[in-house]
C-alpha cells in the first residue's frame, strides 16, 4: 500500500536512487537465469555458461547463449516500470538509476546516465586485450531452441570477443560500483525494484542507503523479509511505480 507519508517523502526528496534487478525487466518478456530453457540450452545450467572458463572452453556455445539473450532484449520493449522511472526524473531534483540488468531498456525508456553494475549485453570486448567491440543494433532472428555461434575476433590481437557482462567470479566494474555506492550513501529516497537483495555486493546498496538515513522502499511481486525501518510495496514493478508517481505527483 502506498501511504500518504511515503508519497510526501518522495515529493520532498532532493535525490532519489532507483536500483533495479531482473524483476524490473521481466514484464518486458526478458528471460532470467531462473526461467526454464528449451532446445540446446535445456542441457545447461545458465550459471555454468557465465564464467570466463566456460567461454574459453567452448566459445561458440557461450556466444550463442548470449546472442540469444541479446536477441530477446532487442525484440523487447520498455515496460511501464521503465517509463515511470524515466518520468520520475521530471519531478525530482536529482535521480540516479542503478541497475543489475544487462539490457538497455532503461535507456530506451528515456533514463540518462544509467549505472550498469553487471555490464551490458551491448558492450562486448576482447577477452584477451579488453578492446571494445561494436555490435550491430539489430540482431539476427535466432531459433527459439538456440544454436552455437562463433564469436567475432578482435581486430587488434585476434582474440575472441566476449560478452560485456560481469561473469561469476569477476569483480563489478570499479567506476560503476564507486559511483553507485556514493549515490546510495548520498540519497534521501532509495527505491529497490525487482530485486530480492540476495546478490552481493550489489545487495549492499540499500543497506548503505538505510545506514545513511535514506527512506528505503522495496518493490517486488513476492514479499521477503526487510527491517522495520524499510517499506515494502508488493506488486508488479510497472503497477507499483505508476501508482507511486500518481500518488506523489498527481
Amino acid at each position: 500500500m502506498i501511504t500518504s507519508s511515503l508519497a510526501e517523502r518522495l515529493r520532498k526528496t532532493q535525490h532519489v536512487v532507483v536500483f533495479t534487478g531482473a524483476g524490473a525487466s521481466a514484464e518486458s518478456g526478458i528471460p532470467t537465469f531462473r526461467d526454464a530453457l528449451t532446445g540446446l540450452w535445456e542441457r545447461f545450467d545458465p550459471a555454468q555458461l557465465a564464467t570466463p572458463e566456460a567461454f574459453r572452453a567452448d566459445p561458440s556455445l557461450c556466444w550463442g547463449w548470449y546472442e540469444w539473450r541479446r536477441n530477446r532484449v532487442i525484440q523487447a520493449q520498455p515496460n511501464g516500470a521503465h517509463r515511470a522511472i524515466a518520468e520520475l526524473s521530471k519531478h525530482v531534483p536529482k535521480l540516479t538509476v542503478i541497475t543489475q540488468n544487462v539490457d538497455d531498456l532503461h535507456e530506451r525508456a528515456g533514463s540518462q546516465d544509467v549505472i550498469h553494475l553487471h555490464g551490458s549485453l551491448h558492450s562486448p570486448r576482447c577477452i584477451d586485450c579488453g578492446l571494445a567491440f561494436t555490435l550491430p543494433l539489430t540482431s539476427d532472428v535466432l531459433p527459439e531452441d538456440g544454436r552455437r555461434i562463433e564469436p567475432p575476433r578482435c581486430c587488434v590481437c585476434n582474440g575472441y570477443v566476449r560478452p560485456g557482462v560481469v561473469w561469476f567470479g569477476e569483480m563489478l566494474p570499479e567506476d560503476a560500483w564507486s559511483v553507485g555506492l556514493a549515490a546510495a550513501e548520498g540519497c534521501d529516497v532509495f527505491l529497490s525494484i525487482g530485486t530480492s537483495g540476495f546478490v552481493y555486493p550489489a545487495a549492499e546498496l540499500p543497506l548503505r542507503a538505510l545506514g545513511h538515513g535514506a527512506t528505503v522502499v522495496h518493490i517486488n511481486p513476492v514479499r521477503f523479509d526487510i527491517s522495520s525501518q524499510e517499506h515494502f510495496l508488493q506488486g508488479p514493478a510497472s503497477v507499483m511505480m505508476q501508482s507511486l508517481l500518481r500518488e506523489a505527483f498527481g
